[in-house]
């Protein structure tokens, strides 16, 4: 299960947020195609990369015509659900202004339909939320978890007023987490990361066991000395549903243990398609993979009245089942979706960092009753290092191979 972790050691905001799932690894190009989707004024998003206290950081700066409007929930739900984005993102992102609208009209006691958003209501704000959004979907997070979080102290001039950090909103939003105070002063915990937080994740405290895949930092905007002002995103996979990574260990019982094959539930989708252009069917096969399936694949079939057609297969999680149904009926023209449970066996695998007078390059290994019975270089790193060097790939991926033999002793 793909699992994210806010590391909140120095709070979180809506442009923190955003940074980071860029450093995570977020495209940028398809995320402002995404948010482009809104139909809202002209925007820009400046992403760069910022040093906090030697950590480098990507900082996200949305950048919107200045407005003279104060929106309601209604109004704000109206330009999310007006929008061409998927359904998954648009319930994700009226949730978490639906639980800031709540945490608002509790505290001016008021009814919800009566708040009035002031800062998170703005443009930047929603772009905000809503980029948020669109990142954890392209990353397939299927699980939130959240440190305890640093609030921050001293006082936060709010459209009210003057409150203490943090303010009642927050406060409010943040019920049920682990939060803490240090000397560092100022507002760490945003409304608008409150929200975003409060609303994905479930567990609040330890980082969740889990394998790690990357870990990422957004910037904040203050400057403190020898403090990083910024928030980590650890993003890995829950080790219940990870092909187990086995590593042979000095320990003689577990030297001694042969590494079996793992045996997966699954479920398989499929449904056949004789309507649809090339564009969409690629479009189709790139969204699976962005909403974390397993693998998709085409098949050239012949239907009825002698129609050349496609049928998708997707492979997924079963807890992905309403994920991919809902982008199947609603990117595909199709009416209906086979739905199979199939049994998985596979390999245990795990990656072999292996130095080259390139850097260091992962090589995934596959082994079978302890030995290697395939190793293979990641493919995105032979690439960058092959267009960088003017080399072939083959080239370079034969010399990475020869080293990690080397390495071996094969």
């Amino acid at each position: 299960m793909k699992t994210l972790y806010f590391d909140c050691f120095a709070g979180a905001s809506g442009n923190m947020i955003l940074g980071a799932l860029v450093a995570l690894g977020v495209d940028e190009t398809r995320l402002l195609e995404q948010i482009k989707l809104l139909n809202v004024p002209k925007f820009a998003i400046e992403f760069s990369t910022k040093d906090k206290s030697g950590i480098s950081a990507i900082h996200a700066e949305v950048k919107v015509p200045h407005e003279h409007v104060h929106r309601h929930l209604h109004n704000i739900e109206k330009i999310i659900n007006d929008s061409g984005l998927s359904e998954t993102i648009k319930k994700r992102a009226v949730e978490i202004f639906t639980n800031l609208a709540e945490a608002e009209a509790k505290i001016h006691g008021i009814e919800v339909k009566k708040v009035h958003f002031h800062e998170v209501g703005a443009m930047d704000a929603i772009i905000d939320v809503v980029g948020a959004c669109i990142g954890f979907e392209m990353l397939g997070v299927e699980k939130f978890a959240c440190s305890k979080i640093h609030v921050g102290s001293g006082f936060a001039q709010m459209a009210h007023g003057k409150f203490p950090i943090p303010p009642p909103a927050v406060a409010e939003l943040l019920k049920g987490a682990s939060v803490y105070s240090t000397e560092i002063e100022g507002e760490l915990i945003t409304p608008t990361g409150a929200a975003i937080i409060a609303t994905v994740c479930e567990e609040f405290g330890r980082i969740p066991e889990m394998i790690i895949e990357k870990s990422a930092y957004g910037a904040g905007t203050r400057e403190y000395k020898d403090f990083p002002n910024a928030l980590r995103l650890i993003l890995g996979e829950d080790e219940q549903l990870r092909i187990t990574n086995y590593e042979l260990r000095e320990d003689e019982k577990i030297k001694n243990r042969k590494p079996k094959t793992e045996s997966h539930n699954l479920l398989l989708l499929e449904t056949n398609i004789d309507d649809l252009s090339a564009q969409i069917l690629g479009y189709v096969m790139e969204r699976a993979f962005e909403l974390g399936c397993l693998d998709c694949w085409f098949t050239p079939i012949q239907m009825k009245k002698n129609r050349p057609a496609t049928m998708i297969s997707i492979l997924c999680a079963k807890e992905k089942r309403d994920v991919f149904t809902e982008l199947l009926y609603t990117e595909t023209s199709t009416l209906g979706v086979r739905i199979s449970e199939i049994e998985r066996d596979c390999l245990p695998r795990e990656i072999v960092k292996t130095e080259t007078e390139f850097g260091a390059v992962d090589v995934k290994v596959a082994k079978f009753k302890d030995k290697i019975v395939n190793a293979k270089p990641e493919y995105e790193q032979i690439r960058e290092i092959a267009l960088k060097s003017k080399r072939s790939w083959k080239e370079i991926e034969r010399e990475v191979v020869e080293k990690f033999n080397e390495k071996q002793g094969i």
